[in-house]
């Protein structure tokens, strides 16, 4: 068994003001952490997830919240598989949705070279969309502590929304030097 180490924080809070709770929820998802149910979450132990987590343990204890903190192990090698399968899990959803956001990148840049709107506002709109996508899969990336199955997918997608904006790119330019 490989024996990974997580931190494991069981918290409660109060209900209200909600905008609080939630914030706490999205600030743990925005680490990575998987909820193993309501308020019981794991991240990888790390020295940043211990820093981040104390610092969360401090925004729960003035919103008059509890919390504990843990290191804790997977029993046998079956419960870590199942742990690790949450995170891979997790990560795969979020590949998935860049995935589709990949597909309505090309769609629409098809959509301009059809149409053959070549212009340099329609180049630059579609630039950040691609850096918009980037800078998602690189966030997503950095949370993909277990090496989820689409990772290399969404990774190859996202290099081909930047193979077909430099070709819309050509497009653009020609158009451009054609009309000049």
């Amino acid at each position: 068994m490989t024996e990974i180490t997580w931190l494991l924080l069981t918290y409660k809070v109060p209900p209200d003001p909600a905008a609080k709770r939630i914030a706490l929820w999205r600030k743990l998802k925005g680490l990575g952490a998987v909820y193993l149910q309501n308020g019981v979450c794991l991240l990888p132990k790390t020295d940043r997830h211990i820093r981040q987590i104390k610092t969360l343990e401090n925004d729960i204890l003035e919103n008059n919240g509890s919390c504990v903190i843990l290191e804790t192990v997977a029993l046998d090698q079956t419960q870590e598989d199942r742990v690790v399968s949450r995170f891979q899990s997790d990560r795969d959803d979020a590949y998935e949705e860049i995935i589709d956001k990949c597909d309505d990148f090309e769609a629409e840049v098809a959509k301009e070279i059809s149409a053959k709107h070549f212009t340099f506002a329609e180049l630059e709109e579609n630039e950040v969309d691609l850096k918009k996508l980037q800078g998602w899969l690189g966030r997503i990336q950095a949370l993909d502590f277990y090496k989820a199955s689409q990772a290399d997918e969404a990774a190859r997608r996202v290099a081909a929304c930047e193979t077909v904006l430099d070709d819309y790119a050509k497009r653009v330019f020609n158009a451009h030097d054609e009309n000049n």
